[in-house]
């Protein structure tokens, strides 16, 4: 069992340990000190020292060495890490493969950001007033970061968030999910082993929430990365101390039309892929897909035929494709949205029922009430719902609906229809012929709405964590 201590350095907490359990079942896996309101302010104060001493900042050339040093670590361990992953959070054994692999690419994409990333020269001498002048800008850290994040990816979503904090030069405080914080110290760990100083990269999991806020709010935090529910997200938002600056990356009930001529052999697998990947915890994760009358049937029966194929079972075995559900209440949620969607009228096509160790069968559902809860509020869960119309603008109207947009899709072999969605869906993405959850590292990743606010993806990231400083140089020497 892994036990990790205080990894804020010279602290001491009078917080007892947090157990950590698989979700698959529930046996403990670890524990994690916690850290009380004296640890949370000494983390603070070392961080926001660290930032004021200009002298002590790390190199560009020392940030990439430590970056290129975790990578070939990282690659090292690749089997260990994806199953402590697997195991802590409950994603299959080869999705947390895909995990780890993203990883070691996020931190590469950091230092390609990095070597590459520069400031800009401002045009001087256009005018009478800037003449004899030069100007120019350069990068520099934009202060202490505070990152809050989430279970579902719970190693990579720690590298997406403390890659480019430290690629950008700022000491960052990190708090994982309380459900799923070995791999954020885990990850802590490899950075350290490699050579960075502790209290560059402090991680901590506070007893309690108002803890959390308190973190979040400090007057010394400068940027506040956010992964997690839209409630918690805007709360903190609303927290936050003036000039600071924040991106929060929250959930979508994403939606996918399948035109009359879409191409069933290609769409079904990626569909039940980008539903019932990860048990659907996922913030991009197919959710209400909207299917031309004339193949409904056709497409619904398929979908529930690849549903009912997948193997549900233990995350760390290498053939199971859907694990658990990262706690036994969300398994009960779920099960009380689908059960008032089916008495509202929807038809169960498959699944719709629990499994053992906390699992819950992969389920479509045909036609759920406009106003039943799998309808307008992000399942989480393994649950695809399939709306049948008759009107491509129609479809159009029924996904932009909801208070939400991230990510959206469209199947269709016409290029006017996938440019007619690609205009009119409510997204900051839109997938054509490819599932909602599609993402590499690189691409701008932004919740619209209530989605989210700001643009992750590494280059993004590291790009609001920095300020471009100008300076400007008058001399009579300067001609041009």
């Amino acid at each position: 069992m892994n036990k990790f201590e205080l990894m804020i350095p010279g602290a001491k907490s009078a917080a007892g340990p947090l157990a950590v359990v698989a979700p698959w079942d529930r046996s403990p896996i670890g524990e994690v000190a916690l850290a009380d309101a004296a640890t949370v302010e000494q983390a603070l104060d070392t961080a926001y020292a660290l930032f004021r001493n200009r002298d002590g900042w790390l190199p560009r050339a020392k940030r990439i060495e430590i970056l290129e040093k975790a990578q070939a670590l990282i690659r090292e361990r690749t089997e260990t890490l994806a199953l402590e992953s697997a195991r802590e959070g409950g994603k299959p054994l080869p999705d947390s493969k895909v995990e780890i692999a993203r990883a070691i690419d996020c931190l590469k994409i950091c230092v390609e950001t990095l070597r590459a990333d520069a400031g800009e020269v401002i045009p001087m001498g256009v005018t009478a007033s800037s003449a004899n002048r030069i100007a120019f800008t350069q990068l520099e850290p934009i202060g202490v970061v505070v990152a809050i994040s989430a279970f579902n990816h719970p190693f990579n979503l720690i590298v997406h968030q403390v890659g480019p904090a430290l690629a950008a030069g700022c000491p960052v405080i990190v708090k994982p999910a309380r459900t799923t914080p070995l791999m954020c110290m885990r990850f802590v760990e490899i950075l350290r082993e490699v050579g960075l100083p502790a209290e560059w990269c402090q991680p901590l999991m506070p007893e309690n929430n108002e803890l959390s806020s308190k973190l979040a709010a400090d007057t010394r935090v400068a940027f506040l990365s956010f992964i997690g529910s839209a409630k918690v997200g805007w709360n903190l938002r609303s927290q936050l101390a003036p000039g600071a600056r924040c991106a929060l990356e929250h959930g979508g009930v994403a939606p996918v039309i399948v035109a009359a001529d879409a191409d069933l052999a290609q769409a079904v697998p990626l569909l039940a892929k980008g539903g019932f990947y990860h048990a659907g915890q996922v913030c991009v994760s197919v959710q209400r897909v909207f299917v031309a009358r004339k193949i409904v049937k056709e497409f619904s029966a398929q979908l529930a035929e690849a549903a009912k194929k997948l193997v549900v079972g233990d995350p760390t075995l290498a053939e199971t494709e859907v694990g658990p559900l990262i706690d036994p209440a969300e398994v009960d949620r779920i099960e009380k949205w689908v059960n008032e969607a089916l008495d509202g009228g929807a038809e169960l096509l498959c699944g719709g029922r629990r499994l053992p160790n906390h699992c819950y069968a992969p389920t479509v559902l045909l036609n759920p009430a406009p106003d039943a809860k799998v309808s307008i509020h992000e399942v989480f869960g393994p649950v695809v719902c399939v709306y049948t119309f008759d009107e491509m603008d129609s479809a159009i109207a029924e996904a932009n609906r909801l208070p939400f947009a991230f990510q959206a899709a469209v199947f269709t072999r016409d290029i006017d229809t996938a440019l007619r969605c690609g205009e009119r869906l409510d997204a900051s993405a839109v997938m054509v012929n490819d599932h909602t959850a599609f993402r590499v590292d690189w691409m701008p990743f932004a919740g619209l709405r209530q989605s989210g606010y700001g643009v992750g993806g590494i280059p993004h990231t590291l790009h609001d964590m920095q300020v471009r400083k100008m300076m400007v140089i008058k001399s009579p020497e300067i001609k041009r």
